[in-house]
């Protein structure tokens, strides 16, 4: 069905490239430096095994704001050739230091074509859970559900996807600024594990800590059971950065809860990975509401 509208992403969904491809997802590749070398994140998983790898073997990586005109060009290609919205599903504004580049191209093409329309959605979502957010929209937009509906369902649902986090080398963290020096050293040196989620506000918020890596794996599982999940199939979504044996672990225990659940696994894309590190595990599902 031919429809007035686009729905387009960012490679922070960390959906894989053979999904977005499959589906006809417009997105724009967020940039990272890797041991000096610039890249273009490919949504690859191919890419992100070797990555992880690379960064186990102390190899640094960092990443940089999209910036506005890289932006423009991504928007541009999207709405020449005729009159369309487009809906812009990228990660949280708190945690995207690109935002402001994005609403700022958003407004310079105004002028050239004023009856387009790019509406860059603020999802309160990262990665996994903006990821599942991408993925229902893109099913309800093969369905042939309206722009206004779409518009609509994003709002009502977004603040319903559950994102938990468990990290398991707190260097990665004190690299980017999440924790301090001594917090970290001391995390490290007791074994100390963050349980993290992701609240309404859209920021990253530790639930709480735990002693060793297996307790953490639990007590998200454990949270996981707290929430109301809703139908007999329930869909999870599971990211690792290079820590499949912990992944396939809190599938079964999912599994265990909901016997009739859709659990995928995933790899961690790397801009989140860059901030992180290897050993990151986040699970994302659609409850009721957010909680910690």
């Amino acid at each position: 069905m031919d429809r007035d509208y686009i729905i387009a992403t960012a490679s922070t969904c960390d959906l894989t490239r053979e999904y977005l491809e499959e589906h006809n997802v417009p997105y724009i590749s967020y940039s990272y430096i890797l041991d000096g070398k610039d890249c273009e994140d490919d949504c690859r998983e191919g890419t992100r095994t070797r990555i992880y790898s690379m960064m186990r073997e102390g190899k640094l990586l960092s990443t940089s704001a999209i910036n506005m005109y890289t932006y423009r060009e991504f928007f541009e290609g999207l709405i020449k050739d005729g009159d369309k919205t487009v809906i812009f599903l990228d990660m949280t504004r708190p945690l995207s230091s690109s935002y402001r580049y994005c609403d700022e191209a958003i407004e310079d093409l105004k002028e050239d074509y004023p009856s387009s329309r790019i509406i860059n959605v603020d999802t309160r979502c990262v990665s996994g859970g903006l990821g599942l957010l991408v993925r229902n929209a893109v099913k309800l937009y093969e369905e042939g559900m309206s722009e206004e509906d779409m518009l609509s369902w994003i709002e009502d649902v977004k603040l319903k996807i559950a994102h938990r986090f468990t990290v398991d080398d707190l260097n990665w963290l004190k690299r980017g600024g999440r924790v301090s020096n001594a917090s970290a050293l001391v995390g490290t040196l007791l074994s100390i594990k963050p349980v993290l989620y992701v609240p309404d506000e859209g920021t990253l918020v530790a639930a709480n800590k735990v002693r060793g890596r297996k307790m953490a794996l639990n007590s998200i599982v454990s949270s996981i059971k707290n929430d109301p999940v809703e139908g007999d199939e329930p869909e999870f979504l599971i990211n690792h950065a290079d820590c499949l044996a912990d992944a396939e672990y809190v599938k079964d225990r999912i599994l265990e809860l909901h016997p009739g659940a859709k659990v995928d696994i995933s790899q961690l894309g790397v801009v989140i990975g860059a901030h992180c590190g290897p050993g990151l595990l986040a699970v994302f599902y659609f409850t009721d509401a957010r909680r910690s």
